[in-house]
């Protein structure tokens, strides 16, 4: 039985989905004005890892991951979507290209990065620039509704008048009317009301006919008319980066429910911050890291997957290379374990007893964790105590064709959740690596740990990594 922590009610709650069976689910894309980095890519990979489970779970999932390539300003954190520039324009600009070569460009490099962490392609990928039409008609009902109102050619959203505003943020209009970053629009009846649609200056490229000007979307009215087109007016899970609670997401809630008078999103799933050395990212900071950054620095996709999953969604991440070298360490770990799973189920001089690993205890906990707000650390933490207590069993050649199978099984049925595209390719280990490792091992019996630990540098500077087992050793590529 799932539960999954509800941002909405702030509680850890058993998930169930509207239809019997089936989850609809959208999560907020990509704004294609840059490069993605790597702290938007831990949203999409946490949210594959909840999509991932849903489905060996045995829902069908509906997913939405929306492209936003108009209408997302430059100062939209502040809430009212009216202020700076739009992001894509202002790339436009820089890189002397169109709005659309740059919206295309970035998003096929975001498309490239999510097909390096093994990410599932969503259901749809719908952009913004072809719904513009669906927003017009949520505006509309909106403004019927006396929810919103028009001034000069521009709509906004009147925040009073939607009497829940704040219930996903916690957010009080009473504090908001005292927000010191908040500047009032001259069209606007209070500081604190958001932008649906605005009118376009002369020289704005981005721009459609509406009934109130010739203008362009706020940003926050896209996901509501992109998810209700695709998933109808009640979602069943709505995932984000915590950045987004406020104001996108409450906004969103505001727009759609003021719309349909329908419940919004029954589950609002958000994972935290990523942060870089213990410091909010950022470019000024030099700590601001893309996926090719990770690449360049000796890393793979799936190792930084590792990293990711390897923290729960709603504790914050801190990014180190430490941790990226430990990162790798451990899915090479899981790598080799595979590797000779596969090799011993090829080996037909294997033992027939059959060792107690009590793999179905295991198999219960693993699915148990999952099912405990997507607890990956626990679960991986389980995983690792399988793999060293399998690895005993293997030194001893005490497990069973049958184990060896049935511990392949459940790898390949957990991994179907976690998403880990692992190497198990033999590697070939040169003579003088090998001499150097069995070296090794002989200084450790004799206790000679600091003749080992010099041995052990050799090898790594050889491009090769050595784990310890009991009474053996195992080399693998670095």
């Amino acid at each position: 039985m799932l539960k999954l922590h509800n941002t909405l009610t702030g509680k850890k709650t058993k998930f169930e989905s509207i239809q019997k069976g089936k989850v609809k689910m959208y999560t907020c894309g990509p704004t294609v004005y840059d490069y993605a980095h790597i702290g938007n890519l831990c949203a999409y990979i946490h949210a594959d890892t909840l999509r991932r489970h849903l489905i060996v779970s045995g829902y069908e999932v509906l997913h939405i991951v929306n492209i936003t390539d108009v209408g997302h300003l430059t100062e939209d954190d502040l809430n009212q979507a009216d202020s700076g520039e739009d992001k894509i324009l202002k790339a436009a600009l820089k890189e002397h290209k169109t709005s659309e070569e740059i919206a295309n460009f970035y998003t096929e490099r975001f498309f490239e990065d999510i097909k390096k962490l093994n990410i599932t392609k969503a259901s749809y990928y719908p952009r913004a620039t072809a719904h513009v039409q669906q927003m017009i008609e949520i505006i509309k009902i909106l403004l019927q509704k006396n929810l919103a109102y028009e001034k000069n050619g521009n709509v906004f959203y009147d925040v009073e008048k939607f009497s829940e505003y704040g219930k996903l943020s916690k957010k009080k209009i009473e504090d908001l009317k005292h927000g010191a970053r908040l500047e009032k629009h001259p069209d606007k009846k209070h500081s604190y009301d958001f932008a649906l649609w605005l009118k376009a200056p002369k020289n704005h490229i981005l721009k459609w006919e509406s009934p109130w000007s010739l203008g362009y979307p706020g940003w926050h009215i896209e996901c509501s008319a992109m998810s209700m087109e695709y998933l109808g007016e009640t979602l069943d899970i709505h995932t984000g980066g915590e950045d987004h609670i406020f104001p996108h997401h409450e906004n969103e809630i505001a727009q759609s429910e003021g719309c349909t008078g329908k419940p919004f999103a029954n589950f609002w799933f958000h994972n935290r911050f990523l942060l870089v050395d213990s410091q909010k990212m950022s470019k000024s900071k030099g700590n601001f890291y893309i996926l090719e950054d990770v690449i360049k620095k000796g890393f793979t996709p799936m190792e930084f997957r590792m990293l990711v999953i390897s923290s729960h969604y709603r504790s914050s991440l801190n990014f180190t290379w430490r941790g990226m070298k430990q990162a790798k360490k451990n899915l090479q770990k899981i790598s080799r374990f595979v590797e000779t799973l596969n090799n011993l189920k090829e080996n037909n001089n294997i033992s027939s007893e059959n060792t107690d690993l009590s793999l179905d205890t295991y198999q219960k906990e693993l699915f148990k964790a999952m099912d405990d707000d997507l607890n990956t650390p626990k679960a991986l933490g389980l995983l690792f105590e399988l793999i060293s207590r399998s690895n005993e069993k293997i030194s001893k050649k005490s497990l069973s064709k049958a184990q060896i199978e049935k511990l392949l099984s459940l790898w390949n049925k957990f991994n179907k959740i976690i998403g880990l595209e692992i190497n198990t390719k033999n590697t070939e280990i040169p003579f003088e690596v090998l001499e150097l490792a069995k070296k090794r091992q002989a200084a450790r019996k004799d206790k000679d740990f600091k003749k080992a630990d010099e041995l052990r540098v050799l090898i790594e500077e050889s491009g090769f990594e050595i784990e310890d087992n009991k009474d053996d050793f195992s080399l693998s590529a670095n």
